[in-house]
């Protein structure tokens, strides 16, 4: 059981929208690599790519039992939504921001940091791996 961990993930959408994947990494207070996972999603946008890749790090996170979590995103939109400094419209974005709130709750520390490209390069990789696979295939 980690007392806090900690979250890199990234969703995109070749075309945006476009064939799409998820990916992410959660590390524990050490930074000693919990879980990695890149997913193949289908066809939709970078944004629902973002919020999805959220919802399955968090989904995953639970698993751990942290008290404290830590979410680096290179999505300024998920990032700031998320924050509450823009408000949900997208009909689509909706369900996902629900189920992230939902996921956050048990939480007693959440922060929430955009992070620059070049620090969540492995993400970004594992994106990148599943959709090549999907499209391979």
């Amino acid at each position: 059981m980690a007392k806090r961990v900690v979250i890199y993930l990234d969703g995109g959408a070749r075309g945006n929208p476009g064939p799409a994947g998820t990916g992410y990494l959660i590390f524990d207070e050490e930074g000693r690599l919990l879980a990695r996972e890149g997913r193949y999603i289908g066809f939709t946008t970078n944004n629902v790519a973002e919020y999805t890749a959220l919802v399955q790090a968090l989904d995953r996170a639970r698993g751990f039992e942290a008290q404290e979590i830590a979410i680096r995103s290179d999505s300024e939109l998920v990032v700031r939504k998320l924050n509450r400094s823009y408000k949900v419209r997208d009909k689509k974005l909706k369900p996902l921001n629900e189920r992230v709130r939902i996921l956050l709750y048990p939480y007693r520390k959440v922060e929430i940091q955009h992070v620059p490209r070049e620090e969540n390069r492995e993400a970004d990789e594992l994106v990148n791996q599943a959709i090549d696979e999907a499209l391979q295939e």
